[in-house]
């Protein structure tokens, strides 16, 4: 379903009371009965499970899969799969500049990408009261598993030219498959950039912001919002090069304090984070849960432009008393602060 997002992103700026905006799809397996691997390897699971869950909750966009295997995919990375956690990468493809040179950007449609835009496609005729939002990696991080992730670390040093190479690439990839993701109806795309969250400032900005401004500049129109997520541990300090690439909306992850982040973001920019996944609602209880989802609202909810969040992809495994809980939370946060 077509949607001035420009105009949505104005009115959740604008809304007193922000619903919640939590990176949830893959605990959608529990409900259907079926494996990540089985969700993975259909499109109509895939849409599916997001009609479920946007059935379930009352989300303020359905965001698709964070699977951050998928890209480095197409470009020859192996692949570990498992039937109750996310696919990982393997070892790398690329690690000297003559690969990086030889590195053929892959055409759209291949590995699972069909797949994957299929359930775009599919899903946003089944959900018709949110804006549906699909996922994609951001250049540095596909950069890093295409090269293997430490080691890319200290390539920015050592052989940067062979990173730009890649990165290049990488750029040139995700913005034919956001593009893809646009044509068939996505009303804009999470781009999860967590590697960039270990550089330097500097690097950050050399090596994972340009690429990203390039990536933004070229998707990003009225009907197509871009949101950046990066859950890594830098990120306050590279707050300027990450406002600078355009992105209405910044999602962090728990690696950080929010209360710290917020006093950075402009008044017209919204930030949105971040309950631990994984100590919350892959292995919280309902009580902890709330407690710090109430926690990180009291310390950011005054700030208008803040959305509560998860801190990143909710596990595939993650209690659904949990995830309701922390909806449950957010209700009540805002009840409370009425009266």
């Amino acid at each position: 379903m077509k949607r001035n997002m420009k105009q949505w992103a104005a009115d959740l700026l604008a809304a007193p009371e922000k619903k919640p905006m939590p990176v949830l799809s893959f605990p959608a397996i529990q409900m259907m009965g079926i494996t990540v691997k089985e969700l993975i390897g259909s499109s109509d699971l895939q849409a599916k499970g997001m009609k479920l869950v946007a059935d379930r909750v009352d989300a303020a966009a359905s965001v698709s899969l964070m699977d951050l295997s998928l890209e480095a995919e197409c470009f020859g990375s192996t692949i570990r799969f498992s039937d109750d956690e996310v696919p990982t990468v393997i070892g790398s493809v690329v690690s000297s500049e003559e690969e990086a040179e030889a590195l053929e950007v892959p055409e759209i449609g291949a590995g699972r990408t069909a797949i994957y835009i299929e359930a775009i496609e599919k899903a946003v005729k089944l959900i018709e009261d949110r804006p549906v939002l699909a996922g994609v990696i951001g250049p540095f991080s596909l950069a890093g598993r295409l090269m293997d992730v430490s080691e890319a670390m200290i390539y920015c040093y050592d052989e940067p030219d062979m990173v730009h190479t890649v990165l290049e690439k990488a750029t040139e990839f995700i913005i034919k498959y956001i593009s893809e993701y646009k044509r068939v109806g996505a009303n804009g795309v999470v781009v999860a950039e967590p590697l960039a969250g270990l550089l330097s400032p500097a690097l950050a900005e050399e090596f994972s912001a340009d690429y990203m401004k390039k990536i933004v500049d070229a998707v990003q129109d009225d009907e197509f919002l871009v949101v950046y997520h990066n859950c890594g541990n830098c990120t306050i300090q590279q707050i300027d090069s990450i406002l600078s690439i355009g992105a209405p909306i910044v999602h962090f992850g728990n690696a950080i304090d929010m209360a710290e982040m917020m006093p950075l973001i402009p008044a017209n920019i919204m930030a949105a984070g971040n309950v631990d996944p994984a100590a919350q609602f892959r292995n919280g209880t309902v009580d902890s849960i709330k407690a710090e989802t109430k926690a990180i609202m009291e310390k950011c909810c005054r700030y208008p432009n803040f959305i509560i969040s998860s801190g990143c992809d909710i596990p595939p495994m993650s209690k659904w008393e949990n995830i309701e809980a922390f909806f449950e939370a957010a209700r009540e946060f805002y009840a409370t602060r009425q009266a």
